[in-house]
């Protein structure tokens, strides 16, 4: 069976393909890090038999990829949270697989796949999935921020400009410059914050459309963004996410 991945963590896409290398009979013929990457490789490559792919990528949510590209091949999701899209999984009959990925529940995966008729992996299939996703999907707008003498401090997502690591630990800065650590990683912000109003620059920061002052051309085709707050250090759209960049700020899909 071949097999294509789609992946960003690079130690993860290689332990699931030691995975499916001690099942045997699966040829990985492609790994892919992120949405512009699948596209492409769309374009020009055949359906695969089945897809590994991975929820939360570097250049934002997997589920972007069907706007573009007409999937009929099984897919295989991997994840490493968010309960209320398992949930969806298990309606729409399309398995899931919990990050760290073992042999016992890969093996059970392809159980499920062989039980499935031919009619269940077609682009009717996957767009009622994709559509009940969203339909049932809702983003934060409130947090509450634990901070020091057993206090929690709320937090709107509309007062935050950016949300940056910064030395490991994930913090949100306010329009009044002021600094929230949270309990989460970036991906999983990137997954439950409104995208129209947030954006996952880079793999370091996500952006809020309203904090933006300007931007500017940077070395290799890249843009600079520039923010209304001060930040730690230059926040830049690499040369392939520009595209996807300008139609999110601009109120369009890409």
């Amino acid at each position: 069976m071949k097999a294509l991945i789609i992946e960003d963590e690079v130690l993860a896409a290689k332990h699931l393909q030691s995975v499916l290398n001690e099942i045997g009979e699966i040829k990985i013929i492609a790994v892919l890090e992120s949405i512009a990457d699948t596209i492409e490789w769309f374009k020009t490559d055949p359906q695969p038999e089945l897809i590994f792919m991975d929820i939360h990528l570097a250049d934002g949510s997997a589920f972007e990829i069907f706007k573009h590209v007409n999937i009929t091949c099984p897919i295989i999701f991997t994840t490493a949270f968010d309960e209320y899209a398992l949930k969806a999984f298990k309606v729409n009959s399309i398995d899931y697989l919990l990050k760290p990925v073992d042999v016992i529940s890969v093996k059970g995966a392809f159980k499920k796949l062989e039980m499935l008729s031919p009619k269940s992996s077609t682009r009717n299939e996957f767009k009622k999935f994709i559509d009940s996703f969203t339909k049932g999907l809702s983003f934060k707008t409130h947090f509450l921020i634990p901070a020091k003498g057993d206090k929690l401090i709320p937090l709107q997502a509309g007062e935050i400009a950016y949300i940056y690591i910064d030395n490991g630990l994930l913090k949100a800065v306010s329009y009044e410059e002021k600094s929230f650590r949270f309990e989460y990683t970036l991906d999983e912000l990137a997954e439950i914050l409104d995208p129209q109003n947030f954006f996952r620059a880079n793999r370091q920061y996500i952006i809020s459309r309203k904090a933006i002052k300007d931007i500017d051309l940077w070395f290799n085709s890249r843009l600079s963004v520039n923010l209304k707050v001060r930040v730690p250090e230059k926040i830049l759209i690499s040369k392939a996410r520009i595209p996807e960049f300008k139609a999110w700020f601009a109120g369009n899909s890409l």
